[in-house]
């Protein structure tokens, strides 16, 4: 969602912002701007619509020249009030308080009202506004920055990670959070806030993760933190392991390209240390994990967007190898309803930041509601220092490395490949899962690596293939069993990046209304694993062929396909099992989805209206 980068430093701060900004674009946003306090103690502010490139040339073609030691920037996306420069922040109030936030405050209306009657204008539509004017309104009865901004988020309600400078405290900055994510970045050159690491990743490998409710008092020579209650404490200082270069496209058109044809490598690298010869390691998901998933008698996963199809597929795998009951739920919706929660179940939670607002607010309500109940909690997610990772018993990082693409390419995998461990370690518990049945799946998961390399190589045909939908507004994904979760995942990729309106359903389903959006027109992907639903998904394909539909068949090898008039066969590979199969076949509509993008003009990795990391609701 929304970036924010500040920083006290003793050289000019602006490169430091705007480059930092540069990094955070992959996380979504439709305006940017900038302000620092200047040599004369006043604030200096622009701000641009669109991208950090016509940020920075406002900042170059500037009258009077931007530039001082402290500074906050921000990268916006919409929420209230339009993509506009009245609306982009940092927001100031009388010339005294500047403020960029990250997240919603829910009760801004009433604060609005309450503000508009003390005398404070308005400036923008957004919320964060009254951010401002609640710091400035404290600011006159507090002895410094940090005590106003302690009185102020007092009267906030809803998610927020904030940063804030003024001129009648010039050396300090205060940062905030309070369900949106800040870190603070430790140099010998100053020190520096940001909303993720890679923002500072140029200037600095020390970084402390601020947890929730904490809020740091920084200067130009030091850091102080006080927790929630007012106490002082002390955050461990961690050295990320991330490199500037693993952020880089590199030889790449796109990052989501890139990325693709990670996955051989980023599997791997999620796949080290959690096996040993043919066994998966139960210790590889926490110390206690063994002793927890001896005595789990269900499992609920909660999830959105990509990693709720990971989850469907990992339902399927529980089931059927785990022989444990599975439900999955959209995290934004379970949050919401008054589920029943049975003793003894492991609520899973699956997010690629690790941030995901719904995903943790589902968690702390689980956890608020279960406390007379035998109830574990684990998250999958590609964030060590996550909030996720923070909320939850165990912890299972899948290790992709950044992605930097909007569209989750190799975060997606790497979340089967730890659901396959995880439906192994928990069959093993339940014994459910022979020592041959086990050899057999990390024989197959050790493949994946290469199988993934040799689908790739189909890349030149898929190309072919997305010439075909150069005018095309609609498309349609059928699969059965696991490969339906398999088909969402292709047509949500289709839709995100390409923009055209594509759906999926169960192959079984299409009697039952879908067949009705069949035209001559219309593609139709259908993904044709050879399992035990062959013979019936070569049935649904007559009835889809009978409405003259252009088809897309991405099929095993084995599968034996006929060809019929206006299809396309896609061979992908051979001899997959229940595992392997999910995931070698998401590598071609990858493939697909960014070939038709780059063929509909769109911009791939920063898709119109979305955000790579959903902080708010």
């Amino acid at each position: 969602m929304c970036g924010i980068v500040g920083g006290i430093c003793k050289n000019n701060i602006i490169p430091v912002l705007v480059n930092g900004l540069k990094r955070l674009e992959y996380r979504g946003y439709d305006s940017a701007g900038v302000v620092v306090l200047s040599k004369d103690n006043t604030l200096s502010r622009t701000r641009a619509v669109g991208k950090v490139v016509n940020l920075e040339k406002h900042i170059k073609d500037s009258a009077i020249p931007i530039s001082g030691t402290i500074g906050i920037a921000h990268t916006r996306w919409a929420t209230h009030g339009e993509p506009s420069s009245r609306n982009a922040h940092p927001h100031i109030c009388n010339n005294l308080v500047s403020v960029v936030h990250n997240g919603i405050i829910e009760n801004f209306l009433q604060l609005k009202a309450q503000q508009q009657k003390q005398g404070y204008n308005f400036t923008s539509d957004t919320d964060t506004e009254v951010i401002a004017h609640a710091i400035h309104q404290a600011l006159e009865v507090s002895e410094s920055l940090l005590e106003a901004v302690q009185k102020a988020i007092k009267t906030f309600t809803g998610a927020y990670g904030v940063g804030v400078i003024s001129p009648k405290h010039p050396g300090h900055i205060i940062a905030a959070r309070s369900g949106s994510p800040l870190v603070i970045g430790i140099s010998k050159k100053g020190n520096f806030i940001a909303s993720d690491q890679m923002a500072l990743l140029d200037i600095t490998k020390e970084f402390i993760f601020l947890e929730e409710g904490d809020i740091a008092d920084i200067t130009l020579e030091s850091v102080t933190i006080y927790n929630k209650d007012g106490a002082q404490v002390e955050r461990e200082i961690k050295t990320s392991k991330l490199k500037s270069g693993q952020v880089s496209k590199g030889d790449y058109a796109h990052y989501m390209l890139k990325e693709i044809f990670e996955q051989p490598q980023a599997i791997r690298d999620t796949l080290e240390s959690r096996i040993s010869k043919n066994s998966v390691l139960i210790s590889a998901f926490g110390h206690q994990a063994e002793e927890i998933f001896n005595h789990i008698q269900h499992i609920q996963i909660i999830a959105c967007g990509t990693s709720y199809n990971a989850g469907l597929v990992a339902k399927y795998w529980l089931e059927d190898i785990a022989k444990i009951p599975t439900h999955i739920e959209v995290a934004s919706e379970y949050r919401y309803r008054d589920p029943v929660i049975l003793n003894n179940t492991l609520f899973i939670a699956i997010s690629q930041s690790g941030e995901t607002a719904d995903t943790l607010e589902a968690l702390k309500t689980i956890k608020k509601r279960s406390k007379d109940k035998n109830i574990h909690t684990l998250t999958i997610c590609n964030s060590a220092e996550s909030s996720l990772t923070r909320e939850s018993e165990l912890t299972f990082l899948t290790h992709a490395g950044p992605e930097i693409g909007v569209a989750s390419t190799k975060a997606f995998t790497t979340q089967l490949v730890s659901l396959a461990l995880l439906t192994v370690a928990i069959g093993k518990c339940h014994k459910q899962v022979s020592l041959a049945q086990e050899s057999s799946i990390v024989e197959g998961l050790n493949r994946l690596p290469g199988l993934i390399e040799k689908t790739l190589k189909q890349e030149g045909q898929i190309m072919e293939l997305a010439k075909t939908f150069k005018d095309k507004f609609n498309a349609l994904f059928l699969g059965r069993g696991a490969m339906h979760a398999i088909a969402m995942e292709g047509a949500l990729k289709l839709k995100e990046i390409s923009y055209i309106h594509a759906e999926a359903f169960p192959a079984g389903e299409l009697k039952h209304g879908p067949i009705a959006l069949i035209a001559q027109d219309t593609p139709v992907i259908v993904i044709a694993p050879n399992d035990k639903l062959l013979d019936k998904l070569k049935s649904n394909l007559q009835e889809v062929k009978s409405r003259g539909s252009q088809m897309i068949v991405f099929e095993d090898e084995s599968a034996e396909i006929s060809p019929m008039k206006g299809m396309s066969i896609i061979p992908t590979t051979t001899n997959l099992g229940r595992i392997t199969a999910p995931i070698i076949f998401t590598i071609p509509l990858q493939l697909l989805s960014y070939h038709v993008a780059l063929i509909k003009g769109t911009d791939v990795d920063q898709p119109r209206n979305l955000a790579k990391s959903v902080t708010v609701e």
